[in-house]
């Protein structure tokens, strides 16, 4: 395996590349990004005081279009003891190569790859006997991955953490009726790109908002302004993703879905996309998460983007508390001696 080395992001982030074979364009990597607690004060070590979240690894999945680029989100974890870890995962961000198609995959399964390597470059034992607890932290399209790898993998998460999750199409009621033609268009040509719709205005909005508290530089080739290009063997996917949620998924673990508190429609600018979820209908998503397992808990913020992170400093804040409080709570019920006494089955 290659060696952890610094990365992009500066200050305390490293990254390791992960080998994952080769495919019909060549050699796949994912890139596991790491930042680690500080070191415990020689007085709490004497008086025997353990951070919130000692013992605790979380695993980050950024969403479409994206990288994983967050330093507050990742110092929210350290900052209480956790081991914080992101996953550019295959063909995105750090992860991308020449001659890639950014972002495709044919079946998000795909992604069990990227995921397995990265929690044994972490140490992190699937099963748990390593006594760590493992966080599943996921946005938008990371959210549906995790989300149904999370429901494959009972045993594997103490908790699931979805941001603005992309757990249901944007037109919910003709999903079914789309998803023949999708199928039959990604046989036979998987590659084959659908138009256009993205007129850059969530970007837009975000740089509208951006705290000066909490700046971000973000790389434009890694995350267009407007989204990278959408197959058809991509989009076959991510629907299949989609029926699977709304069939019901079995994740045994508490749930936190956080979402803005409305949706507004893209197709001009306008003041109102700097406040709401200019890309999920949030009201479909918040009735989709009911599904994903029997102990679900959705966050509603006023004024926040698709990134509830990425919103402004009212919102941003405001996402951060909810967090804080629903980790907090997590911690204190010991999720998964709780939790797994209550699983199904």
């Amino acid at each position: 395996m290659a060696d952890w080395i610094a990365d992009v992001l500066g200050d305390e982030f490293e990254q390791l590349t992960l080998a994952l074979g080769d495919d019909d364009q060549g050699p796949v990597v994912a890139t596991l990004v790491r930042a680690l607690p500080p070191e415990q004060g020689w007085w709490d070590r004497l008086r025997g005081r353990t951070p919130m979240l000692d013992g605790v690894d979380v695993l980050y999945v950024h969403g479409w279009s994206d990288y994983f680029f967050q330093k507050r989100l990742a110092r929210f974890w350290t900052s209480r003891g956790a081991r914080f870890f992101a996953l550019d995962l295959r063909k995105y961000g750090r992860s991308l190569r020449d001659g890639q198609t950014p972002g495709y995959v044919a079946d998000l399964a795909t992604y069990d790859e990227d995921i397995a390597a990265a929690l044994d470059a972490m140490g992190h034992a699937i099963d748990g006997s390593d006594g760590r607890k493992l966080v599943l932290l996921g946005h938008s399209t990371g959210g549906l991955v995790l989300s149904l790898w999370a429901s494959r993998h009972p045993e594997a998460a103490d908790a699931v953490i979805l941001n603005s999750p992309w757990l249901e199409f944007q037109i919910a009621p003709v999903r079914a009726a789309i998803a023949p033609m999708v199928e039959l268009q990604a046989r036979i040509r998987p590659r084959e790109v659908a138009p256009q719709v993205d007129l850059g205005f969530y970007s837009r909005a975000q740089q509208e908002v951006a705290d000066p508290d909490d700046p971000m530089e973000v790389n434009p080739l890694w995350r267009p302004a407007q989204t990278m290009a959408v197959y058809a063997g991509w989009l076959h996917a991510i629907l299949s993703g989609h029926r699977t949620v709304a069939s019901g998924l079995s994740i045994p673990v508490p749930v936190c879905v956080l979402l803005s508190a409305r949706s507004a429609v893209p197709t001009r600018w306008s003041e109102e996309l700097t406040a709401a979820d200019s890309v999920l209908v949030v009201d479909d998503i918040a009735r989709a998460a009911l599904h994903l397992g029997p102990s679900v808990t959705v966050e509603r913020i006023d004024g926040a983007l698709h990134d509830v992170f990425l919103s402004r400093h009212e919102a941003r804040e405001d996402a951060y508390r909810r967090l804080g409080r629903w980790v907090a709570g997590w911690r204190a019920s010991d999720g998964r001696s709780i939790t797994r006494s209550a699983s199904p089955g």
